[in-house]
């Protein structure tokens, strides 16, 4: 059976920018693990995730995205939703964009039907390795609402 795929999005060494792959470290970490599913730690986004992203039958994908809430808010789009939030023009804080990715993806008929994204407000994306308090906090939360998506189509 094709895997449930987890992307953490994001730049480690820009502080919240990084709250992506540090969600996917905490979820990857939780016990007891779930069969079927592959993590990858997409850093910035590449062209190269496209294979993975057309071999899946579920797409979660972790990042920083500008909500235009307060810094730490958690937001969770599913399906269309969240198609038509990464449409927007300023969502993401990357050069090449999941949406880009989602588009190839759907122009070559491979794109889930199940698909998700988890997104955090950040408060800083300047050079630091370290996650601001706003964000941090959100982590727990974020990370279960990830593992719930994930138990719901493990199912």
């Amino acid at each position: 059976m094709s895997p449930i795929l987890v992307l953490g999005v994001g730049n480690t060494l820009m502080s919240d920018d990084g709250v992506g792959v540090r969600l996917l470290e905490h979820l990857q970490a939780l016990q007891p693990p779930l069969a079927g599913v592959e993590y990858i730690d997409a850093g910035t986004l590449s062209f190269v995730l496209l294979p993975d992203i057309q071999a899946c039958r579920a797409l979660l994908v972790l990042d920083a995205a500008q909500l235009g809430e307060a810094p730490g808010t958690i937001r969770s789009l599913a399906g269309v939703e969240m198609d038509d939030f990464l449409r927007t023009a300023r969502c993401s804080v990357h050069e090449v964009g999941i949406r880009d990715l989602l588009d190839l993806a759907r122009l070559t008929d491979a794109l889930p039907d199940r698909r998700a994204f988890i997104g955090v407000q950040p408060a800083e994306t300047g050079w630091g390795e370290a996650l601001s308090p706003e964000v941090t906090t959100s982590l727990p939360a974020a990370v279960a609402e990830a593992r719930r998506l994930l138990n719901d189509w493990s199912t």
